[in-house]
């Protein structure tokens, strides 16, 4: 299944510039609120219509600017599973599902059976949504799209009103349930985490701009792009001054790095991830920063501690407040309480980031 995407909308604060091409079967979409993530979606539903540009499912036109194509989202047979589920409240479970079917009423009603059993809605059929648990909410709308076998299906935010517990069971009930769909699914997330889950490849987009796009796995490690790096989860970042190929000061760290793999040249600033620290007792190597404690947060499953960057000058000092985070898990807390802080944190070489 191919699908293949541009689309140029002008929103309030900036405009909407997309363009994607993609083969894989689950793509991600991941992006602050706000950046134009659902607009994308509601663009290929036929929910929005994008000012320029074109949409084309395994060689099918949704859309067409130039050529004065916008199929009605009826015809563009796209699932797009909104945030709340959007059933019907007064329709029972099956109604809902047997909604958007067209056949005969027998045909209906086999496609609906059919659906009820994959989805595990044996029992609730004549329940109303409002009697329904949240998981079951989901699978009644899930069903009620699959019933009518869209070529690509969208899910906006599915998880993002759902407490920790319920959002993971869910999260793996619904890639459970797309197994065996042979259509794409994009969804769309401000979680990293979700994201990584649940998709094959990765698009990032900020301010209505696609800022990397690629393989997930690939992408964070190796984000290239500082904003990208921010989104998948890096707390850490200082101005990159590139001394030659394998020297670098981290300006607002106040530090300088030697590196044994080639820095590249376009190389703006440097990322490092706040859990991949490592504690030194003792004398100064190379690559560490000294540990001077700002403040720290002791949580249930983590200590997140805050440090001061080094200082060695005036063209070294942070802004006010740049502190390094180092978040140090639950199960290595116990080598903390048996030696103390530690006199330096230590740069895992493949652990820096090089963006831009």
């Amino acid at each position: 299944m191919a699908i293949s995407v541009e689309i140029h909308k002008k929103l309030n604060t900036f405009n909407l510039d997309i363009s994607f091409r993609s083969t894989s079967r689950r793509i991600g979409i991941l992006g602050a609120s706000g950046c134009g993530k659902s607009m994308t979606l509601k663009s290929i539903a036929g929910i929005e219509t994008p000012d320029e540009g074109k949409i084309t499912v395994e060689g099918r036109t949704l859309f067409d600017r130039k050529e004065k194509v916008n199929l009605k989202p009826q015809k563009r047979n796209v699932g797009y599973l909104f945030q709340n589920y959007a059933l019907f409240p007064t329709m029972t479970v099956e109604k809902n599902i047997a909604a958007g079917l067209k056949g005969s009423r027998r045909e209906n009603a086999r496609r609906v059976r059919q659906m009820v059993e994959k989805f595990q809605l044996g029992g609730l059929e004549k329940q109303f949504p409002g009697q329904l648990s949240g998981g079951q909410q989901q699978r009644t709308a899930l069903a009620r799209i699959m019933a009518y076998e869209p070529d690509v299906i969208l899910l906006d935010e599915p998880f993002s009103a759902l407490d920790m517990y319920l959002k993971d069971q869910l999260q793996r009930e619904l890639i459970e349930m797309l197994e065996d769909y042979q259509g794409t699914v994009i969804l769309v997330s401000h979680d990293r985490d979700e994201v990584y889950r649940f998709s094959e490849e990765l698009l990032i987009i900020d301010q209505g701009r696609i800022v990397r796009a690629g393989e997930t796995k690939q992408i964070f490690q190796n984000p290239i792009a500082k904003e990208a790096a921010r989104l998948t989860g890096c707390k850490n970042f200082s101005r990159a001054e590139r001394i030659d190929s394998h020297t670098l000061r981290a300006a607002d760290w106040g530090i300088t790095l030697h590196i044994s793999r080639e820095i590249p040249e376009d190389t703006v600033y440097i990322g490092y991830r706040a859990h991949d620290f490592i504690p030194v007792w003792g004398g100064r190597g190379e690559n560490m920063i000294r540990f001077s404690l700002e403040s720290s947060a002791v949580l249930p499953f983590e200590r997140n501690y805050y440090i001061r960057p080094e200082t060695g000058g005036a063209e070294d000092i942070g802004s006010p407040g740049e502190v390094l985070c180092w978040f140090v898990q639950r199960d290595k807390t116990a080598l903390l309480d048996e030696r103390g802080m530690p006199d330096y944190l230590a740069f895992a070489e493949d652990g820096i980031l090089f963006l831009h």
